[in-house]
């Protein structure tokens, strides 16, 4: 299984970037996909998760109405849309994948994120002021 993210990059605030992850190895007719970030000095935080087979797709609290989560389920790969960037959104994103249930406890509760079988090495986001 792998999952590599891309698209990161420098973006000045207000702007909008769209994250990819590649998927291979598993299907995302049966795992979920979530996005998580890890900024300087803090702990990873969940931000948007999607399940296909479960028809859930959720948001955190400090994502939500900027946002967006989509999968390709023909390419197997899966989306992070990103507008109205805040300096605040700068840090490492990753994709990761699980089944439904682990994911959204992961991104919703923000509890067992370590737990998630699956992660890509990330890509950086800076939103530069």
């Amino acid at each position: 299984v792998q999952l590599v993210e891309s698209g990161g990059g420098l973006v000045q605030v207000g702007g909008s970037l769209r994250l990819s992850c590649a998927v291979s190895g598993l299907s995302l007719d049966t795992y979920a996909i979530g996005w998580f970030r890890q900024a300087p000095g803090k702990e990873r935080e969940g931000i948007s998760c999607i399940s296909t087979r479960d028809e859930v797709t959720q948001y955190s609290k400090s994502v939500e109405g900027r946002f967006t989560i989509s999968i390709d389920n023909a390419k197997n790969m899966a989306y992070l849309e990103m507008s109205n960037l805040k300096p605040e959104d700068t840090a490492v994103y990753y994709c990761a994948a699980d089944l439904p249930v682990v994911v959204v406890t992961a991104v919703m509760l923000q509890k067992k994120i370590d737990q998630l079988d699956y992660w890509g090495k990330g890509t950086l986001v800076t939103v530069s002021s």
